[in-house]
């Protein structure tokens, strides 16, 4: 299938965000795809083009603070990038093309945190997560350059409870499809976290787990990449195709309208005609 891509500009108050959109011609689910912190769109463009041959329309943007905006990267919040993740699933959904009941969300480290932290907000039917980071709740307002990495690097080596985390605690509610995929040595991202995710995923309608061996947090390798890339694909592939599935099926087992208003017209002439012979009985 073909695919195009447009670049767009995303108004979040009174400025805006740039984005790309990707996909084919016809009506398709939306994908939003949401790249880490210091990473930039083009990181995802090559994977949306990949995604939107599937039959997708998928959007890439530029998280406030990050590629042309770097200028106010030291004063960014995440509730300022939540906006920005808030306007641009909004654009996408707008899209006339989007099946607003099918979007997929997928996120990479902070990325993927704020994706988790989305879907209490938006609907969303399908999450996909790459080392997905955690961040505390009390310091939500602090600019994100300003965190502490020393406590940061400790309280993700603890067990963490949705009753503790807002990301967590959107985790725990969410109801859709679910893929977590880890960086066997990341040092960023570590296994405590990615534990903290999976015990939080209890009503999920199924969960997906991958590890990519050998890989850091940045999967600074092409291989490490082209696997995260084949993964995410593949993945989407299955959601999707099972969605149109379950789509098809169900249209084969519900009458069409015309033959509904065919049984309507029979049964009102079997009772007609019962009542004429005298076979219908008043109740």
């Amino acid at each position: 299938m073909a695919t195009r891509h447009n670049t767009i500009h995303i108004p979040v108050g009174d400025h805006s965000i740039a984005g790309t959109l990707v996909g084919p011609d016809t009506v398709v689910p939306g994908v939003m795809l949401v790249h880490g912190w210091d990473g930039s769109q083009e990181q995802y463009l090559a994977r949306a083009h990949e995604i939107a041959a599937l039959g997708c329309i998928c959007l890439t943007f530029d998280l406030r603070g990050h590629a042309k905006d770097k200028a106010r990267r030291d004063m960014v919040t995440r509730e300022d990038n939540l906006n920005d993740m808030l306007a641009a699933y909004d654009t996408l959904v707008g899209h006339p093309s989007v099946d607003g009941s099918a979007i997929v969300v997928a996120g990479s480290s902070y990325g993927g945190y704020l994706a988790a932290v989305l879907t209490a907000l938006r609907p969303v039917r399908w999450l996909a997560m790459r080392a997905p980071a955690l961040y505390k709740d009390e310091d939500w307002m602090v600019p994100k350059y300003a965190l502490s990495k020393e406590e940061l690097a400790a309280y993700r080596n603890t067990v963490v409870t949705p009753d503790r985390n807002r990301a967590l605690a959107a985790s725990a509610g969410f109801q859709g499809d679910v893929l977590i995929v880890e960086s066997e040595l990341d040092v960023i991202v570590p296994h405590p976290v990615i534990e903290n995710y999976r015990n939080a995923f209890t009503q999920a309608h199924s969960m997906t787990y991958r590890v990519i061996k050998g890989a850091d947090h940045s999967l600074s390798q092409k291989a490490w990449s082209q696997a995260y890339t084949t993964v995410l694909v593949n993945w989407v592939d299955e959601m999707v195709s099972g969605a149109r599935h379950e789509r098809e099926e169900l249209a084969i087992r519900e009458p069409k309208p015309k033959a509904q208003k065919k049984l309507r017209l029979n049964g009102l002439r079997s009772f007609l005609r019962a009542s004429r012979a005298g076979l219908h009985t008043p109740r």
